[in-house]
C-alpha cells in the first residue's frame, strides 16, 4: 500500500473537489512531504493515475489566476471513495503495515466511524500480541539474549517493537473510547473530516 495513495485520496475527499496544488498544500502543511514521500511530483502522478484507474474524475476548469493553462480538478467517485476507506481501515488493523502508511491512516482515522476505528485498532493490537507471543515462544525458558550476541539483538528488537507497537496501539484505543477526536459519525453530515489531521 502506498502512503501517497492513501494521502491523496484523503485529501481529495476532504475538500470534495480539488486541484493538483491544492491537495500538495495540504499535504505540506500535514508535513507529509518530510515522512511520506509525498512531494510535488508523486502528488501529481498519484492524481492523474487514480484518475485513469476511475477512482477520481479530472473536471478541466478555467485558466488559472496567474495565466497558466487550465487546473484539471479532482474528485472522488464511488470507487475511489470505496478504495480510500478500505485502504484507510486496511492501514489502521494491519500488524505490520510501513510506518508512512500507518502515519497516513492514523491522521485520517476521524473518517472513519469511531467504532470501525477502534475494531481496526484493536485488531492490530491482537495482532501485535500474536507476533510478540511468536517470537518469544521460539525462546528456550531463561533464554539470556545478552548472551546470544548480535542475534539476541536481534530478538531483543523484534520483542522491543512488538511490545511497543502494542502499547502505542493501546494508548490510541484508550484515547478513542474516551472520545477524542470528531469522528465520521459525529458529524452530522457522517462526512469526512476538515483540515490538518493532527489538529483534531
Amino acid at each position: 500500500m502506498s502512503a501517497v495513495r492513501l494521502l491523496v485520496l484523503g485529501a481529495v475527499r476532504r475538500r470534495g473537489r480539488a486541484h493538483g496544488y491544492q491537495v500538495r498544500s495540504d499535504l505540506e502543511s500535514w508535513g507529509a512531504h518530510e515522512w511520506a514521500s509525498a512531494a510535488s511530483g508523486s502528488v501529481y502522478h498519484a492524481l492523474k493515475a487514480m484518475a485513469g484507474q476511475g477512482l477520481l474524475v479530472a473536471h478541466e476548469t478555467t485558466p488559472s489566476d496567474a495565466g497558466g493553462p487550465p487546473r484539471a480538478e479532482y474528485e472522488l467517485t464511488a470507487d475511489g471513495d470505496r478504495a480510500y476507506l478500505d485502504l484507510l481501515r486496511s492501514a489502521l488493523s494491519s500488524r505490520d503495515p510501513r510506518l508512512d502508511v500507518l502515519a497516513a491512516a492514523v491522521g485520517l482515522i476521524d473518517d472513519l466511524p469511531r467504532a470501525e476505528a477502534l475494531a481496526g485498532l484493536r485488531e492490530r493490537a491482537r495482532t501485535m500480541d500474536e507476533w510478540r507471543d511468536s517470537v518469544a515462544g521460539q525462546l528456550p525458558p531463561g533464554t539470556d539474549l545478552d548472551g546470544w550476541g548480535p542475534v539476541g539483538e536481534v530478538v531483543g528488537l523484534w520483542l522491543h517493537t512488538a511490545e511497543s507497537r502494542a502499547a502505542w496501539t493501546r494508548r490510541l484505543i484508550g484515547r478513542l473510547e474516551d472520545g477524542a477526536f470528531r469522528m465520521a459519525d459525529d458529524r452530522p453530515d457522517g462526512g469526512s473530516g476538515e483540515g490538518d489531521p493532527g489538529a483534531r
